[in-house]
């Protein structure tokens, strides 16, 4: 185990370093333009994210919903977060893209066209949310040229905003975590999404016997577990785009290996409020070959 976490410790160097060559090729005045407008973009993800955590926090547990052709819940929340969070932000980046499940008609689907696109899930784990339960979240995501580059999770369980994204800092409420210790304290556990379809429930059958399984009816919070270190990884088959696109980047700024199966859905060129699941699994090097072992048997 020790090799294990020598060869870990080596590859998130490595990671470190890649991250560097996120920003495109370009001048130095450019690349200070650059992190210039995506600082302030950043800037204002924070507080527009923020001034929805009252209201949130008002409708938990009371507000009414109903049930979706997919079968999953729809709340009142969900469409007046999506307003008002995009509303908030348009003042300043009227020209970006605005992507929403709540706020696009549903047979349409909408291209990116923009430099800056935002996905959002308003209510991330809604079913828990109508119920009371407090795991769900709000999840916002910054994109650039489609790719996700920074993200925000508001976790109503611990009042906490996760942020950061490649090349960025991963904190809580702006303070950094250090993921490695909260490593060092956990046990390898992994967050997992039911229901999972029989044959792949037998190809994990030896992880999930071996490791502990953490199941939280939040996609977004089940990968942010992993970015901050109090989950080992993460397999989901069945979350959409703008379940994980902020757990993505929060996951890219502690350069945890999010490997997709099938199609990877970023850059990111359509939105549609009805598009296909993108399934992955997230974490740590060894964590993944173990991963990888099982479910190519």
């Amino acid at each position: 185990m020790h090799t294990q976490v020598l060869i870990w410790r080596f590859v998130r160097c490595i990671c470190s370093k890649l991250r560097s060559f996120f920003i495109p090729r370009m001048s130095r005045q450019a690349q200070t333009r650059f992190k210039s407008v995506l600082r302030h973009r950043i800037n204002a993800g924070r507080v527009a994210v923020r001034d929805q955590i009252a209201f949130f926090g008002r409708q938990f547990g009371q507000v009414a919903s109903e049930w979706k052709a997919d079968d999953t819940r729809v709340t009142f929340a969900d469409f007046a977060i999506s307003e008002k969070l995009f509303a908030e932000l348009r003042r300043d980046f009227p020209q970006d893209d605005y992507c929403s499940e709540e706020a696009i008609p549903l047979d349409e689907a909408m291209v990116l066209e923009s430099e800056f696109a935002w996905i959002v899930d308003p209510v991330d784990g809604t079913n828990n949310y109508a119920l009371g339960f407090p795991i769900c979240a709000i999840s916002l995501a910054l994109l650039h040229r489609g790719t996700p580059v920074y993200g925000f999770i508001y976790d109503h369980s611990t009042a906490c905003i996760y942020e950061g994204g490649p090349g960025y800092r991963l904190m809580r409420n702006q303070k950094i975590i250090n993921r490695d210790a909260t490593a060092a304290e956990a046990q390898t556990m992994i967050g997992a999404h039911f229901p999972m379809e029989l044959e792949l429930q037998r190809q994990l059958a030896p992880l999930l016997a071996k490791y502990r399984v953490r199941s939280f009816g939040s996609a977004a919070l089940s990968a942010a577990y992993v970015a901050t270190g109090y989950l080992t990884g993460a397999i989901d088959y069945r979350v959409k785009v703008w379940d994980i696109a902020a757990a993505h980047a929060l996951c890219g700024a502690v350069g945890l290996q999010w490997t997709f199966v099938g199609t990877n859905p970023f850059p990111a060129k359509t939105f549609h409020p009805h598009q296909g699941s993108c399934p992955y699994y997230v974490g740590t090097a060894p964590l993944i070959e173990e991963i990888e072992q099982a479910i190519k048997r």
